[in-house]
C-alpha cells in the first residue's frame, strides 16, 4: 500500500480508540482489506453527524481498502439505546426501508460503489428471520451481562433512571453478530463508527476472535464537535441534514460560514480533503484573517454535499447578501400567495412564522421584542408593525433573523 490510511485518519484527527493499534497500523500498510460501518435508517437522509464516519470511509477507500456500507434495517427495529435516555421511537418496517433507500445516494458522492470497490448491504436480511433459540445458543451465549452492563451506554442509561429493557441490551448482541456475518460472507475485519459505539464495536471484534479464532479489528472515530465538546450541527432549525429538501443548501452553506474561530481547522481537517499543509496555512490567521478559511470551508462542503452548481449559487447567494457583489436568487425566498399576503396583513409578525424564521407569532414577538428582526437594513422595533403594501413587489424584502436567519419575501 503506498498510503497508510491508519496514518492518514491520525494525521487529520480521526482517530479516537482501537482494540489493537499497531497490529491494525502494520495490516493498513500491506493489505487492501475490507471494513464496515453502520447507519440505522431511523431517518430518511443522513445528518451531519454522519459525515465524520462517510469521510472516514472514503479515507480508507482511497487508500486502497474495500467498505462496506451497512444499511441497518434490522438493528434500527430495535435502535441503538447509546446516548438516549428513554426507549426511541420505534417505525414500523417499511419506514426503515424507505429511509434505508434514500441513503446511497447521498453516500455515493463521496463512495464509490462500482464494481467491486465498495458494496452495500442492510441487515435486515439476517437479523428480521433469525430463529431466537439459535441465535441465543450461537451467539448470546458468548455474551456477559455484567461485562454488558459495565459498558459507558448502558451504565448512563441506568444512572438516569429511567430503566434499561432487555429489548434495548439486545442491540450490542444485533451489531456484534453483523460484524460476524461480513466477516463470514465478505472477509470483513475492521468495524469502524463513532466513538460512542465502542462498546458495541469492541463485542463485534472479540466474537469474531472467539468463535472464527482468526483477527478481527474494531476501530472509533471522533464524534463532529465544537472545540468546548458540544455537539456540531443543531441549528434553530433542528439537525443540519445532507438533504436540501430538509435544510436548504443556503443554509448548510451559512452554517459552515459562520462556525466559531476556534473550530475551523477541526471542520476542514475532519470534513473535507484538503491537504493539511493548506489547511494549516488558511487557519494560522486569527480574527477577520480567520474568514477566509471559513469561506473555503463553506465552499468545499457545500461542494462535496450538494454539488458544484448548489454551492456556487449559494455562496453568491451569501455575497450578495452580506457584500457588495453576488446573486441574492438562490438565497432561501418563500412566495406568498394573494390569500397568504391578504390573510397576513403583511404584519411582520405572521411573515417571519410563514417564512420559518419564527417558530409561532409568539416566537416572532419576543424575536422582535429582543431586537432581532429586521426587514432590509430596517430594524423592526414594534410586534404590531407592517410592511407596506408594495413590499413585496419584485425582488420583496429580506427578513433577518439575528446574524444568521434570513429569507426573502415576495409575491408568488
Amino acid at each position: 500500500m503506498n498510503v497508510n490510511a491508519y496514518e492518514v485518519l491520525e494525521e487529520r484527527g480521526f482517530l479516537k480508540q482501537c482494540s489493537h493499534p499497531e497490529e491494525l497500523r502494520e495490516l493498513l500498510s500491506k493489505e487492501r482489506i475490507t471494513f464496515y460501518i453502520g447507519f440505522d435508517p431511523t431517518a430518511d437522509s443522513l445528518h451531519i453527524g454522519h459525515y465524520v464516519a462517510l469521510m472516514t470511509m472514503a479515507h480508507m477507500q482511497r487508500a486502497g481498502h474495500k467498505p462496506i456500507a451497512l444499511l441497518g434495517g434490522g438493528t434500527a427495529m430495535i435502535a441503538d439505546p447509546s446516548g438516549k435516555t428513554e426507549l426511541r421511537k420505534l417505525l414500523s418496517v417499511e419506514e426503515l426501508d424507505y429511509n434505508a433507500s434514500c441513503f446511497k445516494k447521498q453516500m455515493s458522492r463521496l463512495i464509490d460503489f462500482s464494481e467491486g470497490q465498495a458494496i452495500m448491504v442492510n441487515n435486515a436480511d439476517w437479523l428480521r428471520s433469525l430463529n431466537f433459540m439459535d441465535f441465543m445458543r450461537e451467539i448470546a451465549v458468548h455474551f456477559s451481562v455484567s461485562k454488558m452492563l459495565s459498558a459507558e451506554c448502558y451504565k448512563q442509561r441506568l444512572a438516569s433512571g429511567s430503566g434499561l429493557t432487555f429489548f434495548e441490551m439486545s442491540y450490542m448482541l444485533m451489531q456484534s453478530y453483523d460484524f460476524l456475518i461480513l466477516n463470514r460472507k465478505h472477509g470483513c475485519v475492521l468495524q469502524m463508527g463513532g466513538d460512542d459505539q465502542w462498546s458495541n464495536m469492541l463485542n463485534g471484534a472479540d466474537l469474531i476472535r472467539r468463535k472464527e479464532q482468526r483477527p478481527a479489528y474494531a476501530l472509533t472515530t471522533t464524534l463532529l464537535t465544537t472545540a468546548d465538546g458540544k455537539k456540531m450541527g443543531k441549528t434553530e432549525k433542528g439537525a443540519l441534514w445532507l438533504d436540501k429538501e430538509k435544510c436548504s443548501v443556503f443554509d448548510f452553506y451559512q452554517y459552515w460560514r459562520n462556525v466559531d474561530d476556534a473550530d475551523v481547522e477541526r471542520c476542514l481537517s475532519l470534513l473535507t480533503f484538503l491537504p493539511m499543509e493548506e489547511i494549516k496555512s488558511l487557519c494560522a490567521h486569527k480574527d477577520e484573517k480567520i474568514n477566509q478559511a471559513k469561506r473555503v470551508l463553506a465552499f468545499t462542503l457545500t461542494e462535496q454535499v450538494h454539488g458544484s452548481e448548489e454551492a456556487k449559487k449559494a455562496q453568491a447567494a451569501a455575497e450578495a447578501l452580506f457584500g457588495s457583489i453576488g446573486n441574492l436568487e438562490h438565497m432561501p425566498t418563500r412566495e406568498l400567495s394573494e390569500a397568504e399576503v391578504a390573510e397576513s396583513g403583511l404584519r411582520v409578525t405572521d411573515l417571519l412564522t410563514l417564512c420559518g424564521l419564527a417558530k409561532s407569532k409568539s416566537d416572532a414577538r419576543r424575536l422582535i421584542e429582543s431586537g432581532a428582526v429586521f426587514a432590509g437594513e430596517q430594524k423592526v422595533s414594534s410586534v404590531h408593525e407592517s410592511l407596506p403594501a408594495d413590499a413585496l413587489d419584485g425582488e420583496g424584502v429580506i427578513l433577518k433573523k439575528g446574524k444568521k436567519g434570513f429569507c426573502r419575501v415576495r409575491r408568488g
